[in-house]
């Protein structure tokens, strides 16, 4: 197994032939990943393809299905949706491919650890594990259900709305951002044109430096000011799951088949074109971080909803279910833990490795 820091090289070299990179937000990526073991993890998709079916060498047979790939437990956040109501779930499927289910699980359960370890959760690990499975397994054998946070999911709702952020800093960290100078082809600008809610609109382009798996690809941010206030679109560039880095072979972008097929309230703002995602920028229309959580709230309860959420996009892969639930009713009650431990062990020597020098 190559080292961490050749597996970044080849991987940015595989990438460049796919997209063009951001040099500056590559070297951003770079010192985040190095900041502590979490946003490591969040960073390094590429990475985990490579350890998971080693480490978890018993796990790697397991039924597949459209699974997240990348998911973590600030993977999730919330959107409105055509009625407006207030949406909870998974909100970023950018390495989404078919993939054994249990790696969404272990993946989900080792960032819950480091959570914990960052002291984000107050959790034991192996609560943290089983909360995750359960409602794994509630989810799949009742054939799931969105989480509409209107009658029902008070609590949901409630960390939602302590979260939420400010609306005038919002757009003030927008609106502050550089202008896009270059980069930028014709067909998306048009495209960002079309998504906003007036013909012709005037609106500025910026550049924003978000998330981590992603940090280094093209994002294009449109700001413009329509009937009384800010809004905003935003265009960011795909390309096929890690995934397919690691095993050597080609693949799809799998974002929109993703979220069509899964349990879930569709986020009408959100479109997939060609190799660019489309999404409204809002306030109430993004993840949830834990750090920003009120310390008084059930963290297992919240695990177990991450769980649950994570059965209703596997459930969209119909002809797995079955296969799936017989699997996992014949896995040792243990396993997960097992797992999650010894990911939580590779992850963390890498991310030690990483920092040196």
């Amino acid at each position: 197994m190559m080292d961490i820091k050749t597996a970044t090289k080849l991987y940015e070299e595989w990438l460049r032939k796919e997209v063009p990179l951001l040099d500056a937000d590559l070297r951003l990526k770079h010192q985040r990943m190095a900041e502590n073991p979490f946003p490591f993890l969040r960073a390094t998709f590429y990475r985990w393809a490579q350890l998971w079916p080693q480490v978890c060498a018993d796990l790697a047979g397991a039924p597949q299905l459209l699974a997240v790939g990348d998911i973590h437990v600030e993977n999730f956040g919330t959107w409105r949706d055509s009625e407006g109501r207030l949406i909870w779930g998974v909100n970023d499927f950018d390495e989404v491919t078919q993939i054994p289910y249990t790696n969404d699980l272990v993946r989900l359960a080792v960032s819950a650890s480091l959570a914990i370890s960052e002291n984000h959760l107050s959790c034991a690990p192996i609560d943290a594990c089983d909360a995750i499975l359960e409602g794994y397994r509630e989810s799949l054998t009742s054939g799931g259900r969105p989480f509409v946070l209107a009658e029902q999911h008070h609590w949901l709702r409630d960390l939602a709305r302590a979260q939420a952020r400010d609306h005038t800093l919002f757009w003030q960290k927008l609106t502050n951002l550089p202008t896009a100078t270059a980069g930028m082809p014709d067909n998306i600008k048009s495209a960002l044109s079309r998504a906003l809610p007036e013909a012709r609109l005037p609106f500025r382009v910026a550049h924003r430096q978000a998330g981590l798996g992603s940090l280094g690809r093209r994002r294009f941010t449109a700001l413009a000011q329509w009937r009384g206030g800010w809004i905003s679109r935003e265009a960011k560039e795909l390309r096929v799951s890690a995934w397919h880095w690691e095993k050597g072979k080609g693949g799809k972008i799998l974002y929109q088949q993703a979220i069509d097929q899964a349990v879930r309230v569709p986020d009408p703002f959100l479109a997939v074109k060609g190799n660019w995602l489309f999404r409204r920028l809002a306030p109430d229309c993004s993840r949830l971080e834990l750090a920003s959580l009120p310390q008084t709230h059930d963290e297992q309860k919240l695990l177990h909803a991450m769980g649950w959420e994570t059965a209703n996009i596997h459930l969209g892969t119909k002809t797995a279910v079955r296969r799936v639930l017989n699997d996992l009713n014949r896995r040792p009650a243990k396993w997960l833990r097992r797992a999650t431990q010894a990911m939580s062990k590779a992850t963390l020597e890498d991310w030690k490795e990483w920092g040196k020098g």
